[in-house]
């Protein structure tokens, strides 16, 4: 996986494609005896993988990361000579189904919040979330020199170790004040730390907003990104140009940053139709 970390592919990105190549490989053992070397597979061991996926209902979201994941790998082979031809040349790419993403109301992140006030770490993160839109990986990333209170900003590095600033408003920088005036001694400089002193993970960010979810009373799926979701939601509403919130969202491409525009038309409709005269 070093090619990925040549082309600044992030870490999570890097792990996940590695798990998704020992899957693939593991399947080979199981139903493939003679797949003993990469130059056993052929076309159609990974075909009839892709459709095991899908027989297991796996989304076209996840099987068309694992089929990018073993593109990735072969091409490595092939770039390297150790093998003359990719066996994922020439597949299509699984369809990726278009569900809507999920946001929070109003009433369901303050509920989050008002259970999260007992705690300056968790009530930060969520501020955090909700008034920047970041992912989580993004979250974890962060350090202390990353947050400019004086100035209201905050340094974040995406995808593809690709930089940008955010700007931080009222709400954002008192939670972060607070969690900093007891943010506990550390080695570490990162800026949000488990309860052992050590940066918190995206495993522990993750159970953090289930455990928020689930006592609010909020029955759906919603996790780390519907907040980041629920952030451009509201952006998009209140008029927020998609150029400003691309910037924002860190999104490489403003088709990815149109989605937020549209759901923000349908809602106006349904505001207009549920306040018909």
């Amino acid at each position: 996986m070093r090619s990925l970390e040549g082309r600044n592919r992030s870490r999570a990105t890097i792990a996940a494609y590695r798990a998704d190549v020992d899957q693939f490989v593991a399947w080979l053992h199981e139903t493939n005896a003679v797949a003993v070397s990469p130059s056993d597979v052929d076309k159609l061991d990974v075909t009839e993988y892709l459709s095991r996926l899908a027989a297991r209902k796996l989304t076209g979201v996840s099987r068309a990361r694992k089929l990018a994941a073993i593109r990735e790998y072969f091409r490595h082979l092939v770039d390297h000579e150790q093998l003359e031809r990719s066996p994922a040349d020439g597949l299509e790419t699984p369809h990726k189904e278009k569900n809507a993403r999920p946001y929070l109301q109003t009433d369901e992140y303050s509920r989050m919040l008002s259970l999260a006030g007992a705690s300056p770490r968790d009530f930060a993160i969520l501020q955090v979330f909700l008034q920047t839109g970041v992912r989580v990986s993004e979250l974890c990333s962060l350090r202390l020199d990353d947050i400019d209170l004086v100035h209201g900003l905050l340094h974040v590095t995406g995808k593809g170790q690709v930089e940008r600033t955010i700007e931080l408003e009222r709400k954002g920088i008192q939670a972060l004040k607070n969690w900093l005036a007891v943010r506990p001694l550390s080695l570490s400089d990162a800026l949000f730390l488990n309860y052992q002193g050590d940066p918190i993970g995206s495993r522990g960010v993750q159970k953090l907003i289930f455990k928020y979810r689930t006592e609010a009373g909020i029955t759906k799926r919603a996790g780390c990104h519907a907040l980041r979701h629920t952030f451009a939601t509201r952006k998009a509403e209140r008029g927020v140009s998609p150029f400003q919130l691309k910037d924002w969202l860190g999104h490489a491409s403003l088709n990815t940053t149109q989605i937020y525009v549209h759901m923000a038309k349908q809602n106006a409709k349904k505001v207009m139709e549920a306040t018909s005269l």
